[in-house]
């Protein structure tokens, strides 16, 4: 059965392009390209589904939403690096905002916006559940993906995408990840704001 199988996709490649065989062979991408790729692709899958599969199986918990957050910073930070030199600066900047969304306002970040300017809680209202912010989280999360599939060739040799689809997907997600760091610094001030805020109590008589 394996070598039918295998028999069947070397004819199926030899039927396509010669730029679609380079692309869809696994012996044409380097492993740490092939890794990437693969991982990426999950990234991108898995924010919305395993929520919703935790929901579904009653199996949420605090630890499965902080490491959630987690493994999304983390796939996030190896494709920006990857991506740009100064990547690092955007997985400091997630981690930062990690940091302050957990340490003032616990597990119930996603509903603690209800003072914050208008923007912002449109981004965040019902848990991203608007258009802001399904915009916001797609730029969040697929912008790298998409930067790193245009890079490779992803979206001309295996999705026949045209120059100006790319770009104007390019655009809408970058837009999308203004929007996200507009939220961003706004939990970043709010946080430093209740920092100085209980330092200035504390030193009251």
């Amino acid at each position: 059965m394996l070598l039918v199988t295998s028999g069947l996709a070397s004819c199926f490649l030899r039927g396509l392009p010669a730029r679609h065989q380079r692309c869809l062979s696994p012996c044409t991408l380097s492993p740490r390209s092939s890794m990437v790729r693969q991982l990426g692709s999950l990234k991108l899958l898995l924010p919305g589904v395993d929520g919703w599969l935790a929901r579904r199986l009653g199996q949420t918990s605090r630890f499965g939403a902080w490491l959630d957050v987690v493994v999304d910073n983390l796939s996030r930070g190896m494709l920006w690096s990857l991506l740009f030199q100064w990547g690092w600066l955007v997985s400091a900047l997630e981690w930062c905002v990690f940091v302050c969304n957990h340490h003032t306002r616990g597990e119930q970040w996603k509903s603690s916006f209800s003072s914050s300017p208008p923007l912002i809680r449109a981004i965040m209202a019902n848990g991203f559940r608007t258009p802001l912010g399904v915009w916001a989280v797609s730029g969040l999360h697929c912008l790298p993906l998409w930067l790193y599939a245009h890079r490779t060739g992803f979206l001309s040799d295996c999705l026949d995408l045209h120059p100006w689809i790319q770009s104007m997907g390019m655009l809408l997600l970058a837009a999308g990840r203004v929007l996200a760091l507009s939220a961003e610094a706004w939990c970043i001030w709010t946080h430093i704001r209740h920092l100085l805020y209980n330092e200035a109590e504390e030193k009251k008589p």
